[in-house]
């Protein structure tokens, strides 16, 4: 078939056209070490198992079984419309590849996770895309992956501290701000940001010509993520930082902070305004009326685009569709995150969702992507957020109770590549969690409230069992009935609304709320005698967590 303009084609380069073009004989090939025959997918220059740099491509049977699939309903493009199933497939000879891509000419509602697949190719344009088909012997040899790592032996991994002084220590949170906040605001980014801004200097008691250093995530404008950068917040305010830090490299939305507390432990920084600014709506309207232009080009840089792969929706759902398979979580599950986080933005007067929710509303709900309906997926707003990080000894002199920063947890212990890594949990978050605990005295049960990342309810639910407020694989009877979660349970949970009803501010918007509930400010919805709070971001990317508690 010929290319319809939509549907995202693989780039091709010198280390991935092999791949691309490979189904032009019938013959999938994946790269292969000549040293220890391990299959090394995605293709790099070097092997990620022996280090060798003998490296070449292995023709493979093309058989393969099904380890995670998910029936995308609301996305699609005219050669791809919905629905469609995007999967990811264990090659047999070496189940550690997965590939993501389609499972056609099957029933979705007869598909099961470990049963046998065989590749076809779709030829669009100059590349075969190597598409799957139920094998025709049901009864096929298959070889599910295993856990590179157990979900329950993350801790082994975890490096030591170096010393006994942590960078922590030396520095605390002293002054929060949010702008305004809405679904279609219309209104310029750095207004935004300069809002917020605004908002956590007054907080803290300082004044601009204070601040001497920026901090932000992820930088430059994407896809209506941002309003420029510490480079258009600094040509606005002409600020002239000693230290300035930006970019999606880094520890999740909440980085910005933590490489503030760097800053500020190394004497780089007094005080380090950090922020982060989303539009995505307003992007999106812009956009349907041909206004702004969609991010990207015609061609994808990604293994999952070309399958229509083009959310991290479509990758955490492959998660959790292993996480049900293995532990019996069902869609219920997710429900009760969603229904708490309504529940709690119901007493947030800056929510955008607050009408009430019931578990009929939320199973009801359109499907986007299979487990996941419109109710699993955070808030596209506009909005931002400004957090204050100062060096401790100033803390103690400025108005607010400074809130210090007991631990964080950065350490990437999972694979990065997305189809690659963590089968049954949101990637990067295990190993980030098991870093965190690492550095601390205080264990779990010391925390009085969790403010968890939640672009998607699943998300919530993997840092819940990353952190050890409860067992891996117990969050079906953890979270049953909702109680656990809610503001007077055992661990209070997304006490604003969280990303699925307050808004898509990322980590920083949850950042905030812990600084809030530490302080007592939070009114309605204030958490009793809140001492202790961790605060996570992020997720399949690089992520962080940070450990709150204040001084009393």
């Amino acid at each position: 078939m010929s290319a319809i303009p939509g549907r995202p084609l693989p780039q091709l380069t010198v280390q991935n056209e092999f791949f691309w073009t490979s189904g032009a004989d019938g013959q999938l090939r994946i790269q292969e070490c000549q040293a220890c025959k391990a299959l090394i997918h995605p293709p790099a220059p070097i092997c990620r198992y022996c280090r060798s740099h003998d490296l070449g491509v292995r023709v493979v049977s093309g058989r393969a079984t099904l380890s995670g699939f998910s029936v995308n309903h609301r996305f699609g493009f005219p050669d791809l419309p919905p629905p469609y199933v995007i999967a990811e497939v264990a090659i047999l000879e070496d189940p550690r590849v997965r590939l993501t891509t389609n499972i056609v000419d099957c029933d979705a509602d007869a598909l099961e996770i470990g049963q046998p697949v065989e590749v076809a190719f779709q030829h669009v344009d100059d590349v075969w895309l190597p598409v799957f088909i139920p094998a025709s012997d049901p009864d096929a040899e298959t070889a599910l992956p295993e856990d590179l790592i157990p979900p329950t032996d993350f801790a082994k991994h975890v490096r030591p501290m170096l010393g006994v002084e942590k960078f922590e220590d030396k520095a605390a949170i002293t002054g929060i701000g949010a702008s305004r906040l809405g679904r279609r605001l219309m209104a310029a980014p750095l207004s935004l940001t300069i809002e917020a801004c605004e908002a956590a200097v007054a907080d803290a008691g300082l004044t601009f010509d204070d601040i001497d250093g920026l901090s932000t995530y992820p930088g430059l404008d994407i896809a209506g993520m941002g309003e420029g950068g510490v480079s258009a917040l600094e040509g606005a305010l002409g600020l002239r930082p000693t230290w300035i830090n930006g970019g999606m490299d880094t520890f999740g939305p909440g980085g910005s902070v933590i490489a503030a507390m760097m800053a500020v432990a190394t004497g780089m920084a007094r005080h380090v305004l950090c922020f982060r600014t989303l539009w995505e709506a307003t992007f999106q309207q812009l956009m349907k009326e041909g206004k702004m232009s969609p991010p990207g080009g015609a061609r994808a840089n990604g293994w999952q685009q070309p399958f229509g792969g083009i959310s991290a929706a479509h990758t955490l759902a492959q998660n959790a569709s292993r996480h049900f398979h293995r532990y019996g979580t069902t869609r219920e599950t997710l429900g009760w995150i969603a229904l708490n986080q309504r529940a709690n933005a119901a007493l947030n007067p800056t929510a955008i969702y607050r009408d009430p929710m019931t578990m009929d509303d939320y199973l009801s709900a359109r499907m986007i992507t299979t487990p996941f309906g419109l109710y699993d997926c955070d808030v596209p707003c506009d909005g931002a957020v400004a957090v204050i990080v100062s060096a401790v000894d100033l803390a103690r002199d400025l108005p607010q109770k400074p809130i210090r920063v007991e631990a964080v947890g950065t350490q990437i212990i999972e694979r990065l590549d997305w189809d690659q890594t963590t089968l049954t949990h949101e990637p990067q978050v295990l190993g980030q969690s098991a870093h965190l605990w690492s550095r601390t005295s205080l264990r779990p049960s010391d925390v009085d409230v969790a403010e968890l990342y939640d672009g998607f309810t699943f998300n919530c639910l993997s840092w819940l069992e990353a952190l050890g407020f409860c067992g891996i694989g117990e969050a079906k009877d953890f979270l049953d009935g909702g109680h656990a979660i809610a503001r007077d349970g055992v661990i209070p949970l997304n006490t604003h609304g969280g990303q699925l009803s307050h808004g898509r501010t990322h980590g920083m918007g949850l950042i905030h709320e812990a600084v809030t509930q530490l302080r007592g400010h939070a009114g309605e919805r204030q958490v009793a005698d809140a001492k202790v709070a961790v605060a996570s971001s992020g997720g399949l990317t690089p992520s962080g967590v940070l450990l709150l508690r204040t001084d009393d």
